[in-house]
């Protein structure tokens, strides 16, 4: 078992709250992009805790610990009825609406075709009558484009700020082994780089007790 840090911006962590999402978290998202960084190294057994900045502080969102490990476009068609943006799996096939309400058809390569007969033989399609939404918390929508994989269980904690003592976060390590480890860096007023935030952070075994504390009764 390993603790992973992964960061929600401060936009998105606003949007959680003015939805009203207060968990308990179900799923954490990775995607090919910075805004939302891969979670490739996160496995079952793992646990992820987000993390977001405000006012300079570094506050821990929730403890989320992995049961399942799958593609972000399953998760979401199971879950959320559409894809929200994940990516589409290699020999997938997607109907949909052009703006003037015209059908064609959207493929993992970024292809499109504009009737069913031209999409290659092989592929799998979903109908759009597959394509509805379903009812879902906030946090389960990916909030960036290409989302990759997703990391859910069912054990989550309830989505809300506990902030982290300013006085140890100069202690937190993150890396594996251990002789690669490294600390935050900082600003010179004191808060954490963004930089440090920016890149899913495996913890160290003493980082990983510290984050584990905050969620015991």
């Amino acid at each position: 078992m390993a603790g992973y840090m992964v960061c929600w911006p401060q936009d998105r962590w606003k949007e959680i709250q003015k939805a009203g999402d207060v968990g308990p978290i179900k799923v954490v998202y990775g995607s090919i992009h910075a805004r939302m960084p891969s979670i490739a190294s996160i496995q079952v057994g793992d646990v992820v805790f987000p993390v977001t900045q405000m006012s300079k502080h570094l506050y821990v969102l929730a403890r989320l610990p992995v049961t399942h490990r799958e593609r972000a476009y399953d998760y979401c068609m199971r879950e959320l009825g559409t894809r929200h943006s994940a990516l589409i799996p290699e020999g997938v096939v997607e109907e949909s609406r052009d703006c003037r309400g015209e059908i064609y058809y959207w493929s993992w390569d970024c292809k499109s075709y504009n009737c069913l007969d031209a999409v290659p033989e092989g592929m799998q399609v979903i109908p759009l009558s597959e394509q509805v939404e379903k009812p879902h918390l906030e946090h389960q929508n990916p909030f960036n484009c290409c989302s990759q994989w997703a990391v859910w269980g069912e054990e989550g904690s309830s989505i809300q700020p506990r902030q982290l003592p300013d006085e140890i976060l100069p202690e937190l390590r993150f890396g594996c082994p251990k002789s690669k480890e490294k600390a935050l860096k900082f600003t010179p007023k004191g808060s954490v780089l963004s930089n440090s935030l920016a890149a899913t952070r495996r913890m160290s075994e003493e980082t990983f007790a510290i984050f584990e504390g905050l969620f015991q009764p």
